[in-house]
């Protein structure tokens, strides 16, 4: 197997030819179910797990090895598996927070190039879940693209871009059937040798009907969605890297019901970047565009040339985010808790002296 192929390029060889170890050779992650891991190298796929020493020095689970990693690995042929010793640093990474209530870093996929954020065109159709998506995307580097998918199933198909045109600007949309063929021959130009694309999005949005489509074989289980609701159901309950018959790398994920940020300031700025643009004219420089006199922002939104929508979405997501700062840094959260004392303190003060 050429390691090109598989999406090795000059970022990994220069850590390579500095932090190579005797026995040890470069795979790629192709799969991963609960730390149960196959790789495919120069020798091929074999199954693997990490090492003992990774693990136990690994700080928390993102540092584990995620579908999309390239790893240094020591191969035991006459067994058919390997041993992951080291994690090579990735160069982009595309996370959220696990779902439920705890403050953790879920790592979906990393050393991607594009991200193909798939939404039909029937109920799933969400252009604030949208935002979401291009916010983390744009926050690991990766480029994202939207891909509006069963085109056979929308009769005014054209107002849907329109819509994903106002909410992702700078974002490349495609309208696509699975079951057609329609869109798919668009695809192509991402889909590059040596490039990885990787498929987000909820369950029942036809990733895995796309993903038999460009590899030409009936690979992934398809399931049809519920006809009283038009949810989706899991299909895909891992994920997987494959390998595209005209060159390129594509990864299926399963459905995600639930997508919060993790760590996607940058992101979030570049999602909403006419929100930035504004704010250069608000009277403060630190306004946050909620209640402040002579903002730029609030006025664009009063006046129509802000989507109201839009902006309540950006507050949200910006509460989200600061929220888990708070809840991952013990200061910042020390410091909240101080300052709403003094705000119940002062609350009682006004109180009393109503009374």
């Amino acid at each position: 197997m050429d390691l090109h192929v598989l999406g090795w390029n000059r970022y990994f060889q220069q850590y390579w030819e500095t932090h190579a170890r005797s026995g040890l050779a470069p795979a790629r992650v192709v799969e991963e179910q609960k730390e149960a891991y196959r790789v495919v190298g120069e020798t091929g796929e074999l199954a693997a797990e990490a090492t003992g020493r990774l693990r136990h020095g690994a700080s928390d689970r993102s540092a584990f090895p995620a579908v999309g990693d390239w790893v240094a690995m020591a191969p035991i042929l006459s067994e058919g598996k390997a041993l992951i010793h080291e994690v090579l640093p990735r160069r982009t990474k595309i996370s959220r927070k696990i779902a439920g209530g705890r403050t953790a870093e879920q790592i979906l996929v990393t050393n991607v190039d594009v991200a193909f954020i798939v939404m039909s065109l029937n109920a799933d159709f969400n252009p604030r879940r949208l935002e979401r998506y291009v916010a983390a995307i744009w926050e690991s580097g990766a480029q994202p693209v939207v891909l509006l998918s069963k085109a056979d199933l929308c009769a005014d198909r054209r107002n849907a871009a329109n819509e994903i045109a106002d909410v992702a600007p700078a974002v490349n949309t495609h309208i696509l059937s699975a079951v057609t063929g329609e869109g798919l021959d668009a695809l192509a130009a991402y889909l590059e040798p040596g490039n990885t694309v990787v498929l987000l999005g909820s369950s029942g949005v036809g990733k895995s009907t796309i993903i038999n489509r460009l590899l030409r074989s009936e690979t992934q289980k398809t399931l049809a969605i519920r006809s009283s609701d038009d949810r989706g159901r899991h299909s895909t309950t891992y994920r997987r890297l494959f390998l595209l018959p005209a060159g390129g790398v594509l990864i299926d994920t399963p459905g995600m019901r639930e997508f919060q940020l993790w760590d996607a300031d940058t992101g979030l700025d570049d999602t909403f970047d006419e929100i930035g643009m504004l704010s250069v004219n608000c009277r403060f420089r630190d306004c946050q565009h909620n209640t402040e006199p002579g903002c730029a922002v609030l006025e664009a939104s009063a006046n129509g040339s802000l989507d109201p929508d839009r902006l309540a979405n950006y507050r949200k997501l910006k509460r989200e985010l600061q929220f888990l700062e708070r809840k991952r840094d013990p200061t910042a959260q020390a410091e909240l808790r101080k300052r709403w004392k003094q705000i119940h303190k002062a609350q009682k003060q006004i109180y009393k002296s109503k009374a």
